[in-house]
């Protein structure tokens, strides 16, 4: 815990809010040159800006990427955070609203309250984050004080106060409407005291406004004392706790991790440890101010800084005791495909573009497999301008873009049960959910409604975990869903077969089958738009905004101009802005801000374009697989709930009787073997050393092992053991060329991965399988053990590596079981040898599990040309994928 003199000075994170050409910057550069954090005052026009130190930044003279300063004060200190004012960054500057502890909204005071000035207060009410404004450019012949201030009280609410006047009556009049508290204090003293103040302000009551002009430092000295009087810390958690707003990486390549430390307090060598994930050691902490920055050995509560060290953090982590989720507003609205140069592969390319993603999430670089390209979403084009230029410098790859092309969402309007059934042989799993259209701009929601009694509860958080672990598409275009509620209410597993990847088949296959009988609906972006014209181009303004299927809010009038506001379709706005200019001789203007998604205008035209086909769509089946006589054989999406097992939650009557199912083909009917039966017939053909050994017709005769002495003639059944096969876990990670090209993109998914794999190994061979983990570079880390599905695993304690372990566990067991230990140190395979177990090196675990995965293909196709029913049909591509997932 933190001294008490450490806490002494308080922190506060702000940041500069603003549409573009405000004057952010140059408020920034104001501010810290009266704060005394600069010596001479940078500008935007000579490319000298203290906290523009991208050349990209430099050039086109517009913030792209949000950077930190920190402002020093006797009591306080301020980080203070400049970010993208431009529409197309809207995500950058939307992940530092989410740290803030106070919001500065810059207004221009030429152009008063913009379309993107309404998005961002918007965005501020979203984040519950109390404001200050500063009015800039009041040195402009246009800037008019009294218009501007009753400007901002009609449109953002009279609680736009201004505090750089006269404290009189009418002042302290203004305060007590924000409150009863403050109405109370004012009619008994005629006044509002401070501490009132400071509440009204955090409590979002009272905007504090400022008049001034950054370029010339008037009135930044007046609203930087203000700032600092009536901004206060707010309450901080006593246990560690930080929000990652940020990935980036300094010139040297190392990655940094930009967080604000949300409570507690977090020391170099500290471990921080993801929610679903392992620890990580933080080896520097890094308070940045523009490109310089000072390292520190603590981070303290409310401070923002730059960890190295973590590999595995993200933009919008929660760690520690932080439990305010990230939930961004925005959504890219363009796609657009990357084209390389052909002696530039793909795949080597895709990882670093990776890179590019992981410092903006909404980018969304995305695999296409079948046409071996990628795609990335964007908010427009000058992101894609600023995404080629980072490619080039970065990466040294002159990338072209296609023609970008509107990124549509699904969701439905009505409400369905999906049904998923899994059921190879020796396979089993059955989900049932309830699909529900959400709220507009509600997203993706998750839940559970079923009753432990009917399926546990490690089964229902395995089926929520396979639904957030993608990114579902829908029926009509093979696009993203959004804006749906999805509740498990019903399941089963089997209490022998059930195992790997069954959940998550059944489950992908229940959304997809709930869709296949849902009224879908088929989503566009829409854009926010407020339209200037003068007031003879009104008609013609009014006549292309309907054409565009747009919306029109009842016409404002601006001086002598007309002002149309209201929303329209991306697809259609998107290149209005020229028109604009051209009709209207340069007088009109027309700005834009993300507005969501809504119905489609032309949704058949847009489906017959994009010709998908769901039902051809082997990615994404709608189909489930069911087993009788043995094999499996594939259920259409329509039929399923003619074969389900538990019965639907719409009806009370259960939907297959025991006594069979109804058959693909004439009028026969055969009686249906079940799972228990197949599991006797197995039980009688491979597991005869079980039966009953009263029948000497059908003795089993055991393999038998000649002794040493033949002469005897005796014969000894060769004592059975049972086996347990050890896995040195990373080492065959780097040795499998799949694993190995996963890993280098991301371990765990390499990890998760091997774990699955050998999970259905496992299933196959039936032995007792555990995979070891090194952990030994952990500090204070235990042996951890836990089991995943039908294996175990486990992280190995501080200075205990996995060879050591396994060398262990072979010394105490080895003549006891049957060991066999998968690995392919050398050093390892001779100590292990020593202790009488058995060894695979990693190339022969490979070809055992793809010689498992063969043996079993073989079997079965054998098993269905014997059947004596219609399970011709399968399809070949639906066989291919039983044998990856077993």
């Amino acid at each position: 815990m933190m001294s008490e003199s450490k806490r002494e000075k308080k922190h506060i994170c702000t940041a500069l809010l603003a549409h573009v050409d405000a004057g952010k910057t140059t408020l920034s550069e104001a501010l810290l040159y009266e704060s005394g954090m600069i010596k001479n005052l940078g500008r935007v026009d000579k490319k000298d800006a203290h906290l523009d130190t991208n050349d990209l930044e430099r050039e086109r003279g517009i913030t792209i990427f949000s950077k930190q300063a920190v402002l020093k004060f006797p009591t306080c200190d301020v980080t203070l955070l400049d970010t993208p004012g431009h529409v197309d960054f809207t995500g950058e500057m939307e992940r530092t609203l989410w740290v803030l502890d106070y919001g500065i909204l810059v207004i221009s005071g030429s152009d008063g309250v913009q379309s993107h000035t309404r998005t961002l207060w918007n965005l501020l009410k979203r984040y519950e984050i109390p404001v200050f404004l500063f009015i800039n450019k009041m040195d402009m012949e246009k800037a008019d004080r009294k218009a501007l201030l009753r400007e901002l009280q009609s449109i953002l609410g009279d609680g736009c106060v201004s505090f750089d006047g006269e404290r009189g009556e009418a002042f302290y009049e203004s305060l007590a409407t924000g409150s009863e508290e403050a109405l109370e204090e004012f009619l008994d003293t005629g006044f509002v005291g401070e501490d009132t103040i400071c509440r009204l302000i955090k409590n979002r009551q009272i905007f504090p406004c400022y008049f001034g002009s950054a370029l010339k430092v008037e009135g930044v000295d007046t609203f930087l004392q203000g700032f600092l009087q009536y901004a206060k810390e707010p309450d901080r958690r006593e246990e560690f706790s930080a929000k990652i707003f940020k990935i980036a990486r300094d010139k040297a390549g190392n990655r940094l991790t930009y967080g604000k430390i949300t409570g507690g307090s977090l020391k170099v060598k500290d471990m921080v440890y993801h929610p679903f994930g392992e620890g990580e050691k933080v080896n520097q902490i890094r308070i940045y101010s523009g490109e310089n920055f000072e390292t520190a050995e603590e981070a303290l509560p409310g401070m923002v800084c730059a960890f190295t060290g973590l590999k595995n953090s993200f933009a919008g982590e929660c760690v520690g005791g932080e439990d305010k989720a990230y939930l961004p507003a925005s959504e890219p609205v363009l796609s657009y495909r990357i084209m390389l140069p052909e002696e530039v592969s793909p795949l080597k390319m895709l990882p670093k573009l990776k890179e590019l993603e992981e410092e903006d999430p909404l980018l969304h670089i995305q695999w296409k497999e079948e046409h071996q390209e990628i795609l990335v979403w964007v908010m427009g084009e000058v992101q894609v301008e600023v995404l080629k230029r980072l490619i080039y410098d970065r990466f040294h790859v002159e990338a072209e873009f296609s023609q970008g092309s509107i990124v549509y969402r699904e969701t439905i309007a009505d409400t369905v049960e999906g049904v998923g059934h899994f059921e190879p042989l020796r396979h089993y799993a059955e989900v049932h959910l309830l699909l529900e259209p959400g709220e507009p701009g509600s997203g993706m929601v998750f839940a559970s409604d079923c009753s432990e009694d009917i399926l546990d509860k490690n089964w229902q958080r395995l089926i929520l975990t396979h639904l957030r672990e993608k990114e579902h598409v829908g029926v009509l275009t093979g696009s993203f869903l959004t804006d749906m509620k999805i509740t498990v209410v019903s399941g089963k597993a089997h209490q022998k077969h059930t195992e790997g990847g069954d959940f998550r088949q059944a489950t992908y296959r229940a959304v997809r089958q709930g869709l296949s009988q849902a009224q879908c609906v088929l989503l566009e972006p829409f854009y926010e738009y407020r339209l200037e014209v003068p007031e003879y181009a009104l008609g013609r303004a009014m006549t292309d905004v309907e054409k565009m299927y747009g919306t029109i809010n009842p016409p404002e009038k601006d001086k002598d101009m007309a002002v149309l506001s209201g929303r329209a379709p991306v697809s259609c706005m998107g290149s209005y802005a020229k028109e604009v200019k051209s009709y209207t001789k340069g007088e009109g203007s027309l700005s834009l801000s993300y507005g969501g998604y809504g119905k489609c205008h032309n949704p058949e035209e847009v489906i017959e374009h994009m010709g998908y086909d769901f039902e051809s769509d082997m990615e994404n089946p709608a189909s489930s697989v069911f087993c009788a006589h043995g094999a499996g054989f594939v259920v259409e999406h329509d039929k399923v709930f003619s074969y389900m097992h538990m019965p639907s939650v719409f009806q009370e009557e259960k939907p297959l009787k025991a006594q069979g199912y109804p058959l693909r083909r004439a009028e026969k009917t055969e009686e249906w073997i079940g799972t228990e039966e197949v599991d006797a017939i197995l039980e009688r053909t491979l597991s005869a050393n079980k039966r009953d050994k009263s029948n000497p017709q059908k003795k089993f005769k055991p393999k038998r092992v000649v002794e040493s002495q033949p002469s005897s003639g005796s014969y000894k059944v060769r004592e059975q053991r049972e086996k347990y096969l050890l896995v040195d876990g990373y080492n065959i990670i780097f040795a499998w060329p799949e694993l190995k090209e996963l890993a280098d993109i991301n371990i765990d998914s390499a990890r998760g991965r091997l774990l699955d794999i050998l999970s259905n190994y496992q299933g196959m061979e039936k032995c007792n399988l555990i995979v070891v983990f090194d952990a030994y570079r952990l500090e204070g880390h235990k042996t951890e053990i836990f089991d995943y599905h039908n294996i175990h695993v486990v992280y190995t304690k501080e200075a205990e590596t996995a060879d050591a372990y396994i060398e262990k566990f072979a010394q105490e067991h080895g003549r006891k079981y049957h060991v066999t230990v998968a690995t392919s140190d050398g050093l390892e395979q001779v100590i292990i040898r020593g202790q009488g177990c058995y060894l695979l090196s990693a190339r022969e675990l490979l070809e055992e599990v793809e010689q498992k995965g063969r043996q079993l293909k073989e079997e079965y196709l054998k098993t269905e040309s014997e059947r004596n029913f219609a399970f011709e049909g399968i399809l070949k591509e639906e066989l291919k994928r039983f044998k990856g997932e077993v």
